[in-house]
């Protein structure tokens, strides 16, 4: 399905480009988010007239990314949980506890932006992890996980 970007889209393509794509991904993430529409000419004429406001609205967007990414970076977070004694969690720190942490200081990061690689944190210590603020923007975050006692 060839489709216009409304905005710009990792590993797919940046604000305007038409390019074509499977169409479950277009069909049921792509359009419903709000990063697509479909290119039909129509579509391409509307485009043409809204691409200013569009790539102001997707500057203003990146300037915000930028200003929350410039307080957030390096940011150390703790967070208690129970605790054997050889160091093992009893449960996990997953993104939604983290974003959790992140809230509480006053940043309001949604779970999907934190990347986990490696899954969630089963152990105590300190994990680097990358939060992802917008395409463009990408910080480092630290989470040490302190083990309390059960």
């Amino acid at each position: 399905m060839q489709i216009i970007l409304l905005e710009k889209v990792l590993n797919l393509g940046a604000l305007g480009d038409v390019v074509k794509v499977k169409d479950g991904f277009a069909r049921n993430f792509l359009i419903p988010h709000g990063k697509a529409k479909r290119a039909t000419p129509a579509n391409l004429a509307e485009f043409e007239k809204r691409r200013a406001e569009l790539e102001k609205a997707q500057n203003d967007a990146l300037a915000r990314a930028q200003a929350l990414g410039a307080k957030v970076d390096g940011l150390m977070l703790q967070i208690t949980q129970k605790a054997g004694v050889d160091g093992k969690l009893f449960g996990s720190v997953t993104n939604t506890d983290i974003a959790e942490a992140l809230k509480k200081q006053g940043f309001e990061i949604s779970k999907s932006a934190i990347r986990m690689p490696a899954g969630p944190i089963k152990t105590v210590g300190d994990t680097p992890l990358k939060v992802v603020l917008h395409a463009d923007v990408l910080v480092d975050v630290t989470v040490s996980v302190l083990g309390e006692a059960a």
